[in-house]
């Protein structure tokens, strides 16, 4: 079967209510009795065969796993509080103590955050794009990654064009410091 919030077209951090009202808008629209008597009622059997089995199997995620699904989401909340208030240590702390079972594609993309936010681009894309592969229907977490790929095509342009990244070049800096070097030979020994 394929990703049962694929099949009633919504994002897996829906609501319960947003899962029913998904639910029946399908199971109102592929109803078997809306098509008696149409070439499509075998079609449309299987449709409903398929929005039935997507509805039973989120609900039965949700009530096996339904402590850990309001503990995931509570948490990752409040790890994305101490995101925007710019605390990406113990966001960083808090992301690393969840449980590899427990890391879905919210974890990634918040450990994508932080990685960002460090400077670890490579290990924040590759955060992202996993993100992304587990929900690729969620703009946000494209959203980032497309930022990060931008900002890395920005950035070789930049250096393959000889534009100094950061404002200032390798040479620069050397330059500057044998100039403050020659500085203090200057002034003398107490320098």
């Amino acid at each position: 079967m394929t990703n049962p919030y694929t099949v009633l077209g919504i994002d897996p951090n829906a609501t319960d209510e947003e899962v029913k009202k998904a639910y029946r808008e399908l199971a109102k629209k592929y109803h078997p009795d809306n098509y008696a008597d149409s070439p499509l009622a075998d079609l449309a059997q299987e449709k409903m065969k398929e929005i039935n089995e997507a509805y039973d199997t989120i609900q039965r995620m949700r009530t096996e796993n339904g402590a850990r699904y309001a503990h995931n989401s509570y948490m990752f909340a409040e790890i994305r509080s101490y995101i925007e208030a710019g605390d990406f240590y113990e966001a960083g702390i808090r992301l690393d103590a969840v449980k590899q079972s427990e890391r879905n594609a919210e974890w990634f993309y918040l450990k994508g955050r932080v990685n960002e936010s460090r400077g670890f681009f490579f290990e924040a894309a590759r955060c992202y794009d996993t993100a992304c592969a587990m929900e690729p229907q969620n703009p946000e977490y494209r959203e980032a990654a497309n930022r990060l790929q931008r900002n890395a095509q920005s950035y070789d342009g930049r250096r393959a064009s000889g534009t100094p990244v950061g404002g200032c070049s390798v040479c620069d800096i050397c330059a500057g410091i044998m100039c403050l070097d020659c500085c203090c030979d200057c002034m003398g020994p107490g320098c």
